[in-house]
């Protein structure tokens, strides 16, 4: 019998991939969020999002309302435990204006609120709330609605069985209204028998938001527990509430799409570009590794004054000092970086590391890249970032910030400070060294009674280089390396 061929297999597939119905989505409107999701939150269906105080629950949904406004698509925000004037009063600090949405029928706060001396008495039911939310959505038009802390309303009664069947009736009629629905309900961390775990299963994508603190540094995560018919991000994702609200910072393809390697750009040293055979790699990511003193920042620096002259724009990520330090101090080697400052070809943004969590940071990191566009990223420390929550923390900052910016094409430097003399055995950068293209060690080598500075290319990915030691001096002409 022949075997087919690999024609007949690919239309088979292809048959395969028509007959599959992709499910119908909408946009969250939120940076990240939609990539994680494959899309967005699924059509004419419920969407559980479950979290701790302060994780972020009620922003989410507000933020998707909005973005529904933005495209003419009225919302209804249904609140069972704050009030209308605090919600308003709230989102005007993230600059959102919702009492000009209200006035435009693009958007209803519903106060649902049960007062608290109320009392269950007869046959109580959420229908004629259900009532109120119809008339309403019909009036407006609405197909996106968000239920705030519905757990709030069912408190009003002592029978669990009694909450389950509230909430499968509720349920039931968002389907029978075609409405696009998400539902907020407030988890306790931890807790053995969850009050409310049944709602995980009766949703049809579920997401959990948290924050927790670790080495006294507080960081944001999400994670989509299930999507019914649908791919999905399966990992905890990073996400900060910024002032342009939540974003998420994701990784979710399972496949690398870093650009090639391009031409050579020169390092602005001559003996360097020497013994690079001509200079980095564009697009490269570089680690520079030595000791204090060593010279890994005036090494960086000259690069970043040598590109800025070409009219190139740097980023100069520090988390060791602050710009107006590090333009005094690198006037020692004759470094003059304020103009290129001035010029906007040379940016620096300082950071302590400890100020915030790691998602925080690269958020920050990722927003100046759309906003900047460089083409080349400088990272002084990476060994700072330790300090940004555990060693976990910084390479999570690092992979994160290195994948970007290799998918940009951009050129980055990765200055890492040793703490001892033997600066071989730490070499692997918090773990990133084996996705790194070059690496320049710099040591010290105590000669009589004199130390004396040398510089190694260990490795240069995709280009010859020099592979003998190099003695370098930092004079007030840069860095000068002798002639071998």
């Amino acid at each position: 019998m022949a075997r087919p061929t690999r024609r007949v297999h690919e239309q088979e597939e292809a048959g395969l991939r028509k007959k599959r119905k992709r499910i119908s989505k909408i946009p969250t409107g939120i940076v990240g969020l939609d990539k994680v999701l494959d899309g967005g939150l699924p059509a004419e269906r419920m969407t559980l999002v479950g979290g701790g105080p302060g994780s972020g629950k009620s922003i989410i949904g507000l933020q998707w309302l909005l973005a529904g406004a933005d495209t003419g698509e009225p919302g209804i925000l249904v609140l069972f435990e704050e009030r209308v004037a605090s919600v308003r009063q709230n989102a005007s600090g993230l600059g959102w204006d919702l009492a000009q949405l209200e006035q435009k029928g693009l958007l209803c706060l519903l106060d649902a609120r049960i007062s608290p001396e109320a009392v269950v008495s007869g046959d109580f039911s959420i229908k004629g709330l259900l009532a109120i939310i119809g008339q309403k959505a019909k009036a407006m038009r609405a197909r996106r609605i968000v239920i705030d802390a519905v757990d709030a309303l069912l408190y009003l009664y002592d029978s669990p069985m009694r909450e389950r069947h509230e909430l499968y009736t509720l349920h039931e009629w968002l389907l029978d209204q075609k409405l696009t629905t998400m539902m907020t309900v407030k988890t306790v961390p931890q807790e053995e028998s969850p009050r409310y775990a049944f709602l995980d299963f009766m949703a049809d994508c579920v997401i959990h938001v948290d924050q927790r603190v670790t080495q006294q540094i507080t960081t944001r995560r999400l994670r989509v527990v299930k999507y019914r018919g649908s791919g999905y991000g399966r990992n905890e994702y990073p996400f900060v509430i910024s002032q342009d609200g939540i974003n998420v910072i994701p990784i979710t393809s399972n496949v690398l799409q870093h650009r090639p390697l391009g031409s050579k750009v020169s390092s602005g040293q001559a003996g360097l570009d020497v013994v690079l055979a001509g200079g980095f790699r564009r697009g490269a990511s570089t680690l520079i590794l030595g000791i204090a003193g060593s010279g890994k920042t005036t090494l960086a620096c000259i690069f970043a004054q040598a590109a800025g002259r070409r009219g190139e724009r740097v980023l100069y990520l520090n988390f060791e000092e602050s710009a107006e330090s590090m333009v005094g101090n690198m006037l020692s080697p004759g470094l003059a970086l304020g103009p290129l400052i001035k010029r906007g070809t040379l940016v620096v943004r300082s950071y302590l590391p400890e100020a915030m969590g790691v998602e925080e940071h690269l958020f920050h990191a990722l927003k100046a890249l759309d906003e900047l566009q460089p083409q080349h990223v400088v990272v002084d420390a990476i060994s700072a970032c330790k300090r940004m929550g555990s060693e976990q923390a910084a390479f999570e900052y690092l992979m994160r910030l290195l994948n970007d910016c290799r998918e940009r094409g951009i050129t980055c430097f990765y200055l890492n400070q040793a703490t001892s003399l033997d600066i071989v055995a730490e070499i692997s950068g918090i773990g990133i060294s084996s996705i790194i293209d070059t690496v320049v060690l710099l040591r010290y080598l105590q000669v009589g009674h004199a130390m004396k500075r040398q510089l190694l290319v260990m490795k240069s990915r995709g280009s010859k280089h020099s592979d003998l030691f190099h003695e370098f001096h930092i004079t007030d002409r840069g860095i000068e390396l002798e002639k071998t």
